[in-house]
């Protein structure tokens, strides 16, 4: 059975801590051969989003504010090797916009997607607003979605 948590970072506990450093290092650096400074002074302020099966991480997103200071944003969407091809990635993205009606129902979300995923974000109602430019090396595309007011 899938569950969801969210939880800022003060409130993960050190073992869940390591846990989605391991799992983002894992993905972002490791299978994506990307060296460059996975975790960051974001993390302080980060709400964690959490999708568990069998109490093992099957996907996880952070909610952080966007660099703008007005929007929100969300980032680090990952789901581990074992767990890819069930539709986890659709339901994490489904709790983090939640999770955002919620805390910021009237702010605008601007993500960094990796270009290869615009398709996938597009179905959340994300529409791109940059050209593609390599971020670390990969393609990205900036991409918004607007609140309904």
């Amino acid at each position: 059975m899938l569950t969801e948590e969210i939880k800022r970072t003060a409130a993960l506990a050190p073992a869940e801590l390591i846990e989605i450093m391991a799992a983002r290092v894992r993905v972002f650096v490791v299978e994506q051969h990307c060296p460059y400074q996975e975790i960051d002074a974001k993390d302080g302020a980060a709400q964690h989003v959490i999708l568990r099966q069998g109490g093992k991480l099957a996907a996880y997103a952070r909610i952080v504010p966007h660099d703008d200071g007005v929007s929100v944003s969300f980032g680090r969407v990952l789901v581990p090797a074992e767990y890819r091809g069930h539709g986890y990635g659709r339901q994490l993205i489904q709790a983090v916009l939640a999770q955002l009606a919620t805390i910021a129902p009237h702010q605008q979300i601007k993500i960094q997607a990796q270009n290869y995923l615009r398709a996938f974000y597009a179905q959340f109602g994300f529409s791109p607003v940059s050209a593609v430019y390599l971020e670390d090396g990969i393609p990205h595309v900036d991409m918004v979605k607007t609140p309904k007011r």
